[in-house]
């Protein structure tokens, strides 16, 4: 559980960095999570737009508009007190152009009350990366290898899944050009998708800036990030997944719900209703 309850900053997590503690932070959609998260003391709260896919089961991310990032953003912020706000861009704006950006940038604080945007694909747009930057909106920056960038870098993208995957020497060199280069245009911090040990600890040796991973992480980074419904179990999935999360909430879910239509059926009070005066 938290023991502070003094906001967490981008400074607060350089310094993070520099005194080799890990920075931890969870993904989250709604404002009963990201309570629960900030009571229990992450330092970040990222408003992904993988919201599209895990909570209104749309087939893509790519569906999800600004107006409901927006929406969803502004229902973290009032659920955070203490951790870092840290809101994607939706598909569109950042490949619209500098100003699309600065723009969709501006609204994500200001509108959404996010403390910090997040780019996906940024190595492709460290110009937007410093436009945004030098508009005084920090910028938490994804590079790494994506189903996207594996084909340009003549690799298999699922081969990144299996234990122990590690990139190619001259990729890894790749991965530590491109993190200065997002370092140099302004990013605040670094999201690195699928580093492996190798690549992964050469960048974080190579910026000053705090990198933390996601999918294909792990503890050579700076800080790790997961979505908090698969941290515990929260999706329908877990009913029957095989994978080690830190609770199953579906199961737990599912056997309440069961009892109360039980008690409903039965014609019992069910639990949590104030009990009715009878006539």
């Amino acid at each position: 559980m938290a023991t502070s309850s003094t906001p967490i900053t981008i400074p607060a997590l350089h310094q993070m960095k520099r005194d080799g503690k890990k920075i931890v932070g969870v993904v989250a959609w709604d404002y009963q999570i990201a309570q629960i998260a900030d009571r229990a003391g992450v330092d970040i709260i990222s408003v992904g737009d993988t919201v599209g896919i895990n909570l209104w089961g749309r087939a893509t991310p790519l569906e999800v508009t600004m107006e409901e990032m927006i929406v969803v953003c502004k229902a973290v912020r009032r659920g955070t007190k203490r951790a870092l706000v840290s809101c994607d861009f939706p598909f569109g704006p950042l490949q619209e152009g500098l100003e699309s950006a600065v723009r969709a940038a501006i609204r994500l604080v200001k509108e959404a009350g996010a403390d910090i945007i997040k780019l996906d694909g940024a190595a492709d747009f460290p110009e937007a990366v410093r436009a945004v930057s030098r508009a005084g909106i920090p910028v938490f920056a994804q590079f790494g290898i994506t189903p996207q960038t594996a084909l340009a870098y003549g690799i298999q993208y699922s081969a990144m899944n299996r234990p122990g995957a590690q990139l190619a020497a001259d990729m890894a060199a790749k991965m530590v050009d491109e993190a200065k280069r997002l370092e140099d245009a302004g990013a605040s911090l670094l999201d690195f998708t699928n580093s492996g040990p190798a690549a992964g600890e050469a960048v974080v040796r190579a910026v000053s800036i705090p990198v933390i991973g996601g999918f294909g992480g792990g503890p050579w980074l700076d800080g790790r990030m997961r979505m908090a419904h698969a941290a515990i179990g929260y999706a329908a999935g877990a009913l029957e997944s095989k994978s080690e999360n830190y609770a199953n909430v579906a199961k737990i879910t599912l056997e309440a719900l069961s009892a109360y239509i039980d008690d409903v059926r039965s014609s019992r009070q069910i639990k949590g209703a104030a009990p009715a005066k009878l006539p």
